[in-house]
C-alpha cells in the first residue's frame, strides 16, 4: 500500500482573545498575499525579474521596517511566509495554465483576497504543535481547543486555520495515510450527468438530483431580504448576514456529503468509470446557471477522480464534442441532434433508447476505446451518418 497525502478537518473553538489574534493574523496574511501579487504584476508589466526570495524579502522583511506595514511583526512570520508562497503558486499556476504546461483544469488570473470572504492561514511544522491535552498550539496565538472527531493517522506536516463566513473555525491538517486498494473487479461503467437526473450509468442506474439549493431558496430569500433591510455597518446587519451564511453552509455541506457518497459508490462498484469532460464554466453562463451550480458536476467529477487514485481504480474523461446522445449504442448510427425535450427515441434499427442511458453507454464505449488505443489519440466508434 502506498502513502498518500490527505486532509483531516476538525472544528476549533478559539477563545475571544484568540479570535482577535486570529483576525489579526488573517488580515496580515491577506495583506502579504495581495502585496506579493501586486509586486509580481508590476514586475511583469515592467519586464523585470526578481527571485522568489527577493519578493518575499520585500513584502515581509522590508515591509516590517516601514511605518505603513510595521504591524506585520505582531503575528507569526510562518503564516506570512506561507501567504507569500500562496501568491507565488497562484501566479505560476496561471502562467502554466496559459502555456499548457499545467495538467488538469485551467485556472484563471489570481485575484486579490477580500476581507468579506472565507479567511484562512497556514502554519508549517515550525509554527504549530499538537498537544497531548487535545489542543493545538499555534504560534503567537496559543493553545486552541479542538473537537477531535477522529484520530490523526500520522504526524501532520501543516495545518490550515479556516474561518468560515458563518463564524465557525476549523483546523485542516495535512497528513500521510496508507491507501488501501480495492479488490479488482470485472466491471466498468460510463456515466452521463444531468440536471433532472444527476447521474445515469450505462447499466441504467439512476441517481436523482437532490437540488439542495432549490429546497432552501425560499428560506434564503427571506433571510436575504431581512439582511438587506438592516442598516449597513450595524451589528444587526452582521447577525443577519451570519444567518444567511449558515444556510449556505448547510447547502454546501449537504451537497458535498452527497457527492462523496455518490463518488465512493461509483468507484467501489466499478473498476473503471468514464465520463464526459463537461464545459461547466460555459454552461454556468446560460439561463440554467443556478441549476448547473446546484448540481455540482465539477465537484462530483473531482471526487470521483480523487477516489479512483486513492483506491487504485481508473477514471477517464472523453472529449466534450463526442455526440454521445446522438449515436445509437446498438448499431452506431448517428441520428442527429435532438432537443432536450426528447427523453427517448427509436433508432431505425429498431432499438428504443432512453436518452441518458444511451449517452452513458456511448461514453463507456468511447472511453474504453481511447484507453485501449496504443497511440493515445482519441478514437471514436464508427457511426453511420443519416442518409
Amino acid at each position: 500500500m502506498s502513502l498518500v497525502q490527505v486532509r483531516y478537518r476538525y472544528r476549533a473553538y478559539p477563545t475571544a482573545g484568540q479570535q482577535q489574534m486570529l483576525a489579526r493574523t488573517f488580515g496580515c496574511a491577506r495583506v502579504v498575499f495581495n502585496d506579493a501579487l501586486r509586486l509580481r504584476e508590476e514586475l511583469y508589466a515592467a519586464e523585470e525579474k526578481l527571485s522568489d526570495s527577493q519578493i518575499q524579502t520585500r513584502v515581509i522583511t522590508d515591509a516590517k521596517r516601514t511605518a505603513e506595514r510595521g504591524w506585520l511583526a505582531e503575528v507569526s512570520s510562518v503564516a506570512l511566509v506561507q501567504a507569500c508562497q500562496d501568491a507565488r503558486r497562484a501566479y505560476r499556476n496561471w502562467f502554466d495554465s496559459l502555456s499548457g504546461r499545467r495538467n488538469g483544469r485551467r485556472v484563471g488570473k489570481p485575484r486579490f483576497r477580500k476581507k468579506s470572504s472565507r479567511q484562512s492561514v497556514r502554519f508549517t511544522r515550525n509554527g504549530f504543535a499538537v498537544r497531548g491535552s487535545g489542543r493545538v498550539y499555534l504560534a503567537k496565538i496559543g493553545d486552541v481547543k479542538v473537537r477531535w472527531s477522529r484520530e490523526l493517522p500520522s504526524d501532520p506536516s501543516s495545518v490550515t486555520v479556516i474561518r468560515e463566513p458563518d463564524g465557525r473555525y476549523y483546523l485542516s491538517f495535512v497528513v500521510e495515510r496508507q491507501a488501501p486498494p480495492l479488490p479488482v473487479i470485472d466491471h466498468e461503467t460510463g456515466i452521463d450527468l444531468g440536471l433532472d437526473r444527476l447521474v445515469v450509468t450505462s447499466d441504467g442506474e439512476i441517481i436523482a438530483n437532490p437540488r439542495f439549493l432549490r429546497t432552501r431558496l425560499r428560506k434564503l430569500a427571506r433571510l436575504q431580504r431581512a439582511a438587506s433591510r438592516k442598516q449597513k455597518g450595524s451589528a444587526n446587519r452582521t447577525k443577519a448576514n451570519k444567518r444567511v451564511a449558515v444556510q449556505h453552509r448547510k447547502v454546501r455541506n449537504a451537497r458535498l456529503d452527497h457527492a462523496h457518497n455518490t463518488a465512493l459508490r461509483l468507484i467501489r462498484d466499478n473498476q473503471a468509470v468514464y465520463a464526459e469532460d463537461l464545459a461547466v464554466s460555459g454552461l454556468a453562463r446560460t439561463r440554467l446557471a443556478k441549476s448547473v451550480h446546484d448540481a455540482g458536476w465539477s465537484q462530483l467529477l473531482r471526487l470521483v477522480d480523487e477516489k479512483a487514485d486513492y483506491y487504485g481504480r481508473t477514471f477517464h474523461q472523453i472529449g466534450r464534442f463526442v455526440p454521445s446522445s446522438q449515436i445509437c449504442s446498438a448499431c452506431g448510427r448517428l441520428d442527429g441532434p435532438k432537443p432536450l425535450s426528447v427523453r427517448s427515441w427509436t433508432c431505425p434499427c429498431g432499438a428504443i433508447h432512453d436518452r441518458d442511458v444511451n449517452a452513458a453507454q456511448n461514453i463507456l464505449a468511447v472511453g474504453q476505446t481511447e484507453r485501449l488505443n496504443a497511440s493515445g489519440a482519441p478514437v471514436r466508434p464508427a457511426v453511420q451518418a443519416v442518409a
